[in-house]
């Protein structure tokens, strides 16, 4: 495999990860609301938020591997896991790093939801709201694309539904799922 077309699925994996963890996070703030969001029943949009995470790991997931095995971008193993040790802008690949590693432990406890309990996993659920800026933060500092108009709309887009999002769930208008019995 050419080594641009590694480059090329890196980047464009990366910018759409972001989208969809913005969508994971919106739909998220949604799920917990005990009214209907987007016009879709509670269940619905559970099952969407569901699908959109493991669209975005699969795609973070790329992301990571085709990085890894581009030789432009010199990623060691310890890299993938350890933040701010990679020799190339350590601070924003270290962002990185520190996403996916908030991102596994969601996914695994997702996994293990069964056995940890509600409160125990709703607890590191909480990551999420952590996991997102940072990734932003990742893309905006580490890409190679930060500097162009269309990446800093993408952001301000994804940042406005975020934002957006925990203002409808820290506002009056949100109800919680139980509080509308």
């Amino acid at each position: 495999m050419s080594t641009d077309v590694l480059w090329y699925l890196a980047r464009g994996t990366g910018v759409v990860s972001l989208i969809m963890l913005t969508v994971v996070v919106v739909l998220g703030v949604g799920g917990r609301s005990g009214r209907p969001v987007f016009g879709l029943p509670r269940f619905a949009v559970v099952s969407v938020h569901r699908n959109a995470s493991l669209l975005a790991v699969s795609l973070i997931a790329v992301h990571i591997l085709t990085l890894f095995f581009d030789p432009y971008a010199q990623l060691k193993l310890v890299d993938l896991f350890v933040p701010f040790l990679g020799e190339y802008r350590p601070l924003w690949l270290g962002l990185g790093t520190l996403a996916f590693d908030l991102i596994l432990a969601l996914v695994v406890t997702s996994l293990l939801r069964h056995r940890l309990g509600v409160t125990a996993w709703r607890a590191v659920h909480w990551l999420a709201y952590l996991c997102w800026p940072v990734a932003l933060l990742h893309g905006l500092g580490t890409g190679t694309d930060n500097g162009e108009v269309w990446m800093w709309a993408v952001s301000i887009a994804c940042a406005a539904g975020v934002v957006s999002a925990l203002g409808w769930r820290l506002s009056d208008r949100f109800a919680p799922v139980g509080s509308l019995r």
